[in-house]
């Protein structure tokens, strides 16, 4: 990534950041690179050496951009983590992972500080905020970086050598850690230039947030790699300042959740704003409106692309740019016989039938294994595919039309939701007997949790018992994966061996909201 980096123009502005307060401010490429190799000097400094794991969680700002690049130069391995997270969330990662040391903004500081467990592997916390509280544990990232050399050579990596540990929900337990090498980066350049169509001319904003593999897809690598100008902002989504924010700084290249688009769609005052300046609008994380695709078209002559992809993989599936769009459509494997639809015996299958979305075991960026579980990768595979969960249908034309999961994972407003997290949590409060978390179709986020719960004898359902076991799920764990809704049932529908059908409990959503 370094390389990448080294190769664009040093004077050019790298990074332009703005807050909700409007503060203001930017670095060029050639500073960036100052501030890697001090860092990287720093972490050198500790004692931390090539393959060991780095958990880090840090919010939307240029320091997040440096901390990256300095772990990759240095032949670390980084564990992205959203300052979502909870104590919770943060020591099975580190647990798990066995990582040697935190880099995290003061909110995250304060989780990592919550934490009760023995962890005997983690042997360095860092401060990036220069806020955190508390004890002499912390080392500021400041101070870390102080008289460093503004120049280092990189240790020495190679293509298969591990560079992300990304963490990703599961359906019947704890999160898996889902492994890319340093060669994955390399392929998602590639594969996601003809989707994104970032030009180094080119300001972008890509609105993701870091500790998502969706904020490395484009914000750092995308944008860093193909040596434009990233925008960030450093602030809570209001669809009129994001709007304004557009107009003002004429973004060029414009990548979005397709929540932050219906909501933006929903501006009463939508057609007052001038973004003339957009080139290239997409979409990822579960299908958009058609409805909404046609508005933005309509008012600003711009198409928003949608494309698919996981944290397992990359971009897989995508409306790229000059090619025919059939709304709706997902678009089309990214490259011939990547990406099939196939039946329960690996067979694809013929346009219009309905099969698993499946990608060629030699595909260059799916990831290499699920750590300390490589056995589960290949649980995934049927014959050389390998299975994404999805399910959807192909046309006569190669266009791929998204049917929905097939498995219980939840996808509400771009953020992947295992039941099981959800459930675990609510199962700790002293009122629960049973519960099964679902997804709920929702107009806005797509879907939302939602949790049928049985109570223990005694307790009775109310809406203030509801409230009460939402803001307990927040406590427990990372916000967003909390149940907007909850019904209180007398029972669950179950198999003949006492599992619970949440297959019947969606289907019943799904009907509900038709």
């Amino acid at each position: 990534m370094s390389s990448e980096i080294e190769r664009h123009r040093s004077d050019k502005i790298a990074l332009r950041w703005q807050d909700e307060q409007g503060r203001t401010a930017q670095i060029t490429y050639a500073e960036l690179l100052k501030q890697v190799d001090r860092l990287a000097g720093g972490l050198d400094s500790l004692g931390l050496v090539k393959g060991d794991r780095v958990l880090v969680m840090v919010p939307r700002t240029i320091e997040a951009y440096f901390i990256y690049v300095a772990c990759l130069k240095l032949g670390l391995v980084i564990i992205p983590s959203s300052e979502m997270l909870r104590a919770k969330d943060i020591s099975y990662r580190l647990a798990h992972s066995e990582a040697r040391a935190v880099i995290a903004w003061s909110e995250g500081a304060a989780e990592v500080d919550r934490i009760s467990d023995e962890l005997p592997a983690l042997k360095y916390l860092i401060d990036a905020s220069g806020q955190a509280e508390g004890t002499s544990r912390w080392i500021s990232l400041g101070s870390l970086m102080e008289g460093q050399p503004e120049t280092r050579e990189a240790t020495p990596t190679r293509r298969d050598d591990l560079a992300l540990l990304a963490y990703t929900s599961g359906t019947t337990g704890n999160p898996k850690g889902v492994a890319h090498s340093h060669g994955w980066g390399f392929a998602h350049l590639r594969i996601t230039s003809s989707w994104l169509d970032i030009r180094p001319s080119d300001l972008v904003w890509a609105t993701a947030a870091p500790g998502w593999q969706k904020w490395i897809w484009t914000p750092f690598l995308s944008v860093l790699g193909n040596g434009a100008t990233g925008f960030i902002y450093h602030g809570s989504f209001r669809a009129e300042k994001y709007l304004e924010l557009i107009q003002t700084n004429r973004i060029d290249v414009l990548c979005c959740t397709p929540t932050e688009y219906r909501i933006m769609a929903k501006s009463d005052s939508l057609a007052d704003y001038d973004l003339a300046s957009i080139r290239s609008a997409v979409s990822a994380g579960e299908p958009l409106n058609q409805a909404v695709i046609r508005q933005f078209q309509d008012l600003f002559s711009f198409t928003i692309r949608d494309g698919y992809g996981q944290t397992e993989s990359t971009l897989l599936i995508g409306n790229l740019k000059d090619a025919p769009i059939k709304l709706g459509s997902m678009g089309k494997s990214i490259a011939p016989g990547l990406v099939e639809i196939i039946d329960e015996a690996g067979r694809p299958l013929p346009p219009g039938e309905v099969g698993d979305i499946a990608v060629h075991g030699e595909m260059p960026a799916l990831f290499r294994e699920y750590y300390r579980a490589p056995e589960r990768k290949g649980a995934s595979m049927i014959g050389s595919y390998f299975i994404t969960g999805d399910r959807a249908s192909k046309d006569e034309d190669g266009y791929l039309w998204f049917e929905g999961r097939g498995d219980d994972i939840i996808i509400s407003a771009g953020y992947t939701i295992g039941p099981f997290e959800v459930e675990e949590a609510l199962l700790r409060h002293p009122s629960v007997k049973e519960c099964a978390a679902v997804a709920s179709p929702d107009e806005i986020r797509g879907h939302v949790v939602k949790a049928f719960i049985v109570l223990k004898d005694g307790a009775a359902g109310s809406p203030a018992l509801a409230k009460e076991l939402q803001d307990h799920v927040k406590a427990l764990t990372a916000p967003y994966k909390y149940p907007r809704r909850i019904e209180f049932v007398s029972d669950l529908p179950k198999t003949n061996s006492g599992k619970i059908r949440r297959i019947e409990l969606r289907q019943r959503e799904n009907h509900a909201y038709s």
